[in-house]
């Protein structure tokens, strides 16, 4: 006997919108014949009914997405090129009955129909000629289009479904699903993506997820989430409020022990083959003497690049050779860097906690130190986590993580570029595809999906995806995220501001979403030149009359203010 619970869920509905006419192009599509034009929209969710087996007592319906749609009749064309005359009109005097002149065929890409413990179920049976098909109703998609509900432990309320009444179904992502298999932002300059991330992070950080979250903030948009602090939307009964941790580049601090060969190698001018060579029989020296003590700097390292750089005249008397100076001049630009240190360090205990976000603002931070200090804190974290699930380290230890984290990237074409040598590139590829047995999410956000490594977009199983127009950009979506669906990335160029695309794990099946509004500020709007420089100018004027109004002494009335005449 089938329990309430493992029953397919309802989509009850009374609106009928079409009659099958039969298969289409490949086995999982059939086509439909309607004159319902309003409801006829490229990703609307529609269903058709088939015998149910004994085992349920209602027929099982069968979710659909509508993926094209083709006017196959209508009124003569020379009827709609004269303004002057009514179509409907027309229509009557000439004995058309039907509520609608125009007659569409629609192709529908089936489904299946939803099971709530095993998802959705593709019966394969292809409705009949003359069936009817109906439009899914707003409740029940809630039901199968979410895998948790608004509210939910693990949900996240991202928004509404686009082609509805707004708020009138809301998409609610699972969590669990969303940082433990990554997730991917990808969206042009000013569709929305800096917005939506912001969206995701109030959600993780509400009260009923309490993340433990850190942002690599290369542009210093996410300061204002601080404004969750004391927010009644963010705070529970039993007391719980989230933190917000902004460090600015002046708190940066990367201890230089935890940086490995490359990173150093990256941070210091180009250096020839022998002195890579000797900075790296150094740097293993170094590692060997201070072998499980973390507390060396660069003066320890360049000690190492002279006992690297000895050797022995032809009467066995040892000597420096000419590399160790040059090395110790390029090493003395990173003894002089701000951000690397030889005691000071953010710890992964600094950095994460349930209920906290960190954002790390890099805005004053050249590239190739961005590109380190970000290979060094994935690095570190990701052994933390490994560590502390293996049982290597106690509670005292600075790198004990009991939790799983999430990290979100922005402008991750930076840190993971397509076709360039990368300090993060490497790290990013062994956590996406090791991270999920150890708890370690990662989010990429990112302009230029196309400048994005394909390698690292191809294991991030969530993706949102907004508006592009950059040929290059869409085509690589075609390719690195297969989930969304071709019919869905069509409509890329026609999506607006806050309009995104959502597939992957998170989701039961791709939806067009309408990004909620914020709770938070959003601090990525774009400047309006205009508007500052007419408050300048007026400013400007101001302060010229003021000087004018009283003149100091000793300088003539013919002088000007900053180019504005005072005469």
């Amino acid at each position: 006997m089938t329990s309430v619970t493992s029953a397919p869920v309802a989509l009850s509905s009374s609106q009928t919108i079409g009659t099958v006419k039969g298969p289409g192009e490949d086995g999982n599509q059939y086509v439909f014949i309607t004159a319902n034009n309003r409801h006829v929209k490229i990703g609307e969710f529609v269903y058709y009914e088939v015998p149910a087996a004994e085992a349920f007592q209602m027929p099982l319906q069968i979710l659909g997405k509508i993926s094209a749609r083709c006017l196959i009749d209508h009124l003569p064309d020379r009827i709609f090129a004269d303004t002057e005359i009514s179509p409907e009109a027309i229509a009557a005097l000439v004995g058309f009955t039907h509520p609608s002149p125009e007659i569409y065929e629609v192709t529908v890409d089936v489904i299946g129909y939803f099971h709530r413990s095993l998802g959705f179920m593709n019966p394969r049976k292809t409705p009949d000629p003359g069936a009817k098909v109906y439009l899914a109703d707003d409740a029940g998609l809630q039901q199968v289009l979410n895998k948790r509900q608004p509210g939910e432990v693990g949900s996240a309320h991202i928004g509404s479904l686009l082609l509805r009444e707004t708020a009138s179904v809301p998409i609610a992502l699972d969590v669990k699903e969303l940082v433990s298999t990554h997730m991917a932002i990808l969206a042009g300059t000013g569709s929305g993506k800096s917005y939506t991330a912001g969206v995701l992070v109030e959600e993780l950080l509400s009260p009923h997820n309490r993340a433990a979250v850190l942002i690599f903030d290369p542009h210093g948009e996410y300061g204002t989430l601080s404004d969750m602090r004391g927010h009644p939307d963010f705070t529970a009964a039993d007391g719980y409020a989230p933190k917000v941790k902004v460090l600015t580049p002046d708190d940066v601090r990367i201890r230089v022990s935890s940086l490995d060969y490359y990173d150093i190698l990256t941070l210091l001018p180009e250096m020839s083959d022998r002195q890579q060579s000797i900075l790296n029989k150094a740097f293993t020296i170094l590692k060997r003497h201070k072998r499980g003590d973390y507390r060396w700097g660069v003066n320890d390292l360049i000690a190492a690049v002279y006992e690297a750089d000895r050797t022995q005249d032809d009467e066995g008397n040892e000597k420096t050779g000419s590399s160790a100076p040059a090395i110790e001049w390029k090493l003395d630009r990173l003894d002089r860097s701000a951000y690397f240190h030889s005691i000071d360090h953010l710890a992964p205990k600094d950095l994460f906690e349930p209920g906290q976000v960190t954002v790390l603002q890099m805005n004053e931070i050249s590239q190739e130190e961005q590109q380190v200090i970000c290979a060094a804190v994935l690095r570190q974290a990701s052994h933390a986590r490994m560590n502390t699930e293996k049982g290597n380290i106690t509670s005292e230890d600075e790198n004990y993580l009991p939790y799983p984290v999430f990290v979100l990237l922005e402008e991750a074409h930076r840190f993971a570029p397509a076709h360039e040598p990368s300090r993060c590139k490497m790290i990013l590829r062994t956590i996406l595809s090791e991270g999920r047995k150890f708890g370690m999410g990662v989010g990429l956000i990112t302009q230029r999906p196309g400048k994005l490594d394909s390698d690292v977009l191809s294991q991030c199983m969530s993706q949102f995806i907004m508006r592009i127009v950059n040929p290059v950009d869409q085509d690589s979506l075609k390719y690195g995220v297969e989930a969304a669906g071709r019919d869905l990335l069509k409509e890329l160029p026609a999506l607006t501001k806050g309009q995104v695309i959502v597939a992957g794990a998170c989701v039961n099946t791709p939806v067009l979403c309408q990004v909620r509004q914020r709770r938070t500020v959003h601090g990525g709007e774009t400047l309006n030149a205009p508007e500052l420089w007419q408050k300048h100018f007026q400013q400007h004027q101001v302060r010229a009359r003021e000087i004018e109004k009283a003149p100091v002494a000793g300088r003539s009335r013919s002088e000007t203010f900053r180019g504005v005449s005072i005469e």
